[in-house]
């Protein structure tokens, strides 16, 4: 519950003082201070100085994507303007373009070579629709209330260069793209790099399992009992889909020897009674929610005797992503989304994850199949507004028509830390 705040970010309550909103300005503007301190203090070759311009745009891409109006920092100690959105997105685009001439292909594990700054810069034009729209005087437009012929050709463009580049692939199973051993999986373009000794931050199980849980697992501690998925988009998924048994832990738990594991303090209304049971059904999120409700999150698998930080490698971007984008670049192209590479590339995925191919799509399915595929990655609020739905209604929310939100409130707390007036808050807040 964490004092309703997650509660108000589910329903599309977003207050200045939100602390997570907080939190992501301060981790991507630390992340931009490092790399501008790097670049600042020279004696880099061209390769690692174009490494650096790449990861400096990705931060400034999460803070565009997530707040719109931000500064673009370049120098360390410089107090700068905020900048709209359109300028940010122009800026990002401008440094992945002038960084690939002088990436290697292949720069290490977790470090970003050529085809991560294709792949990003793909993911950034196919956006353009949204980040080319003002922040400042209020969001008016809906996405592609215009012509983005351009931007949707160097997105093509972009992810035919990594799919053509030879050194990726689709991993035959999905779930191995993110286990607990996913080093070096050839559907990974670049990842952020987690080990349970000395890369923290991976608590996937932590998050979502049950109490009992560590009995299940032999965890070194006890789960939190938090996320569980929507039943609304679990059920979204065939009965047969590979993703949905790989994405969710569902149905009696037990512990390691296959005894059923309790909840000393569940629910009396609760028809499984102190047995957990993992039920996809959600009976409310306040104030009577069912300790043992909702599918919880499996996607990032769990190995037995798990420490509290896990193995598993996290993707930025992975090779299903290329397929997505250009499937989607080309249905706009060509307003129709039942277009024969949109449907190809769709579908690829589709025969990965065991269930029949689409011989027709609607923009809405689309979207749908957006989120089986890319769950629990990071992606949904971005893809939600791309496709005009982050209004729409779903699980204990209510739709709402407010365009203000497709961007969240500048902080309180860097406006309070600003004293120079060139920061201010986003219109509606």
């Amino acid at each position: 519950y964490n004092g309703g705040v997650l509660i108000a970010l589910h329903t599309h309550e977003f207050q200045a003082g939100l602390g997570e909103a907080n939190n992501m300005w301060n981790d991507a503007y630390n992340g931009i201070t490092q790399v501008n301190t790097l670049l600042g203090a020279g004696g880099l070759d061209a390769n690692k100085t174009a490494q650096l311009r790449v990861v400096r745009a990705y931060f400034h891409w999460r803070l565009m994507d997530a707040f719109g109006r931000v500064k673009i920092q370049t120098q360390t100690g410089v107090s700068v303007p905020q900048s709209d959105r359109p300028a940010v997105y122009q800026f990002i685009i401008d440094e992945l373009e002038a960084s690939i001439p002088d990436l290697a292909p292949d720069n290490g594990y977790a470090r970003a070579g050529k085809y991560a700054a294709h792949a990003l810069a793909a993911r950034v034009y196919l956006n353009a629709g949204v980040y080319k729209r003002p922040v400042s005087g209020g969001i008016s437009t809906a996405p592609f209330a215009g012509d983005y012929t351009f931007e949707l050709q160097k997105a093509i463009e972009h992810t035919d260069a990594v799919i053509n580049s030879g050194l990726y692939e689709l991993d035959p199973n999905f779930a191995d793209v993110f286990a607990p051993d996913n080093v070096g999986n050839p559907e990974h373009i670049w990842i952020l790099p987690y080990d349970e000794a000395t890369g923290a931050g991976m608590n996937f199980a932590q998050m979502s399992l049950h109490y009992p849980s560590q009995l299940t697992f032999d965890l070194e501690q006890q789960p939190w009992n938090g996320y569980s998925s929507l039943e609304s988009f679990y059920n979204s998924f065939d009965a047969n889909d590979k993703r949905r048994a790989a994405s969710f832990i569902v149905g009696p738990q037990t512990d390691l020897n296959g005894n059923p594991i309790v909840d000393v303090a569940f629910d009396k209304a609760d028809p499984d009674g102190p047995e957990i049971n993992f039920t996809p059904a959600i009976n409310e999120l306040f104030p009577n929610a069912s300790r043992q409700a909702g599918a919880r999150l499996g996607k990032f698998s769990h190995k037995v005797g798990q420490r509290p930080e896990m193995d598993n490698d996290f993707p930025i971007i992975r090779f299903a992503e290329m397929h997505l984008i250009k499937a989607e670049a080309t249905a706009r192209l060509n307003s129709n989304w039942s277009h024969p590479t949109t449907l190809t590339l769709v579908n690829i995925l589709r025969e990965r994850a065991g269930v029949s191919s689409f011989t027709s799509l609607t923009a809405d399915e689309f979207l749908a199949e957006l989120g089986r595929e890319k769950f629990q990655e990071v992606h949904r609020r971005t893809d939600q507004i791309r496709m005009d739905a982050w209004g729409d209604a779903w699980d204990f929310k209510p739709a709402h028509s407010d365009r203000y939100k497709e961007v969240f409130p500048i902080p309180q707390q860097q406006l309070n830390a600003t004293t120079d007036g060139s920061l201010s808050q986003n219109p509606g807040y």
